[in-house]
């Protein structure tokens, strides 16, 4: 009589280990299309500004705030069903979505039609991230986690890298709208992919020493008090939601500033720029998981926070010479170690989170994280680059309101780098309490 895996659940629990590798090269690949998918509008937006003769603030609020809204404010539900449902069909269900939505974004005729189709993008995009943090956490024990989390994290760096040279060169050759569907499309093949293949493993599964909590799961306002009255957890989501507000306007906004202030085509951006930015990138997050990792067993968890503040420290130079300069080539100079110091955060700020959080909510942890930093970073980041452009036009130019309106954002950076150090101070403190 054959065993089913139904009456044995070790055999799911193997399976699961088995394949973790292939479920985590997936859900990057998911997290890929998701970031690229989002972050299309970038290359494409002086061309779609002169085609739909849109301005900077609606452009802005086409890649922040319309998005953001649906984006941060479903999180909270899905991730309460991830929490209790199947994650992976979760997963997939949303990737289809959002990838018809962004396909339907090519055939908007203005500014409404594209917003909604905008709408549509962070409707579908809701269901990725939480319930992938929470299979990852259960797929991989904590010594190995911030490696995991980093890996899965690259799915910004080459989501937005290769969105931007597929993007711009589909959209030199054929326009914008070609370009627009053409990186929609594929993510519905993936979504099969992902149902088929990825296997939803058992809450827990890698966290031997803890059990997970049957009993009937606090409500979204208790759990946002519990998340808060932990200081260390606090410090993270206030240094994740700083750094991602500037991350995200500078993503956005950087094709177009190297256009109107540096004088790069659309081509040049996509072939020159955007190759930089998806390999110095990967090396960034890849190898600041890795060091993560190595720090936290060296020193203690404690010391992934402060690396990561050590790092956005040495980046700030970079990152100041990269928006002031007008030499191209030193822009390009200053961009690669900019990228190379500063990108490297995502992996160990989740993988830190992920420990902190008990094992039910973590889907729900990840949630209220991404609902701030996509309320506050993706939501108000463009969108007020893009207002903050606008309004500096009449006073130092069109070639020149972009430049200072991102220089603006950057000068949030210390701040994000004092709560790194602060959530390193209250990790280090909770461990000498469990000592």
């Amino acid at each position: 009589m054959p065993i089913s895996a139904a009456s044995h659940p070790e055999l799911d629990d193997t399976l699961a280990l088995r394949r973790r590798t292939l479920t985590l090269a997936l859900l990057t690949l998911t997290y890929f299309f998701s970031y690229m998918d989002r972050q299309i509008l970038a290359i494409l937006v002086e061309l779609i500004k002169a085609d739909l003769k849109l301005s900077d603030t609606q452009m802005g609020m086409l890649g922040g705030l319309a998005f953001a809204l649906f984006y941060a404010g479903l999180g909270i539900p899905v991730a309460r069903l991830a929490d209790r449902a199947n994650r992976r069909n979760i997963i997939a269900v949303s990737l289809a979505l959002w990838s018809a939505m962004t396909a339907l974004c090519g055939l908007a005729q203005n500014f409404l039609q594209l917003l909604l189709a905008r709408i549509g993008v962070g409707v579908g995009e809701a269901g990725s991230s939480p319930p992938s943090h929470s299979i990852i956490a259960d797929l991989y024990p904590v010594e190995k986690r911030a490696s995991a989390m980093a890996i899965y994290s690259l799915g910004v760096v080459l989501g937005g890298g290769f969105g931007t040279m597929i993007g711009g060169w589909l959209a030199s050759q054929y326009g914008w709208r070609v370009a627009i569907i053409a990186i929609g499309i594929p993510g519905i093949l993936l979504a099969v992919l992902v149902r088929l293949f990825v296997v939803e493993p058992k809450r827990g599964l890698s966290d031997a020493a803890r059990v997970a909590d049957s009993s009937q799961m606090p409500s979204i306002w208790s759990a946002f008090a519990d998340m808060w009255r932990n200081a260390a957890a606090r410090h993270l989501v206030l240094a994740v939601t700083l750094t991602s507000l500037i991350g995200y306007a500078t993503a956005y906004w950087g094709p177009s500033y190297l256009q109107r202030s540096l004088g790069f085509s659309v081509g040049q951006v996509a072939l020159i720029v955007a190759p930089i930015a998806a390999i110095i990138g990967t090396v960034s997050g890849v190898g600041g998981g890795r060091v993560a990792d190595w720090a936290a067993k060296r020193w203690g968890i404690h010391a992934q926070s402060w690396m990561i503040g050590l790092l956005k420290c040495a980046a700030l130079p970079f990152t100041i010479l990269f928006f002031t300069t007008d030499i191209p080539a030193v822009a390009i100079a200053a961009y690669v170690f900019n990228m190379l110091f500063a990108n490297s955060y995502l992996g160990p700020t989740f993988a830190m989170l992920q420990g902190l959080a008990p094992l039910r909510m973590r889907a729900m942890w990840a949630a209220i994280t991404l609902l701030i930093i996509n309320l506050v970073g993706l939501g108000l980041g463009p969108t007020m680059i893009g207002v903050l452009s606008d309004a500096l036009t009449p006073l130092v130019g069109k070639e020149e309101s972009l430049r200072w309106a991102l220089i603006t954002a950057v000068a949030a950076t210390p701040w994000a780098i004092f709560h790194y150090w602060r959530a390193g101070v209250m990790l280090k403190r909770g461990q000498e309490k469990l000592a």
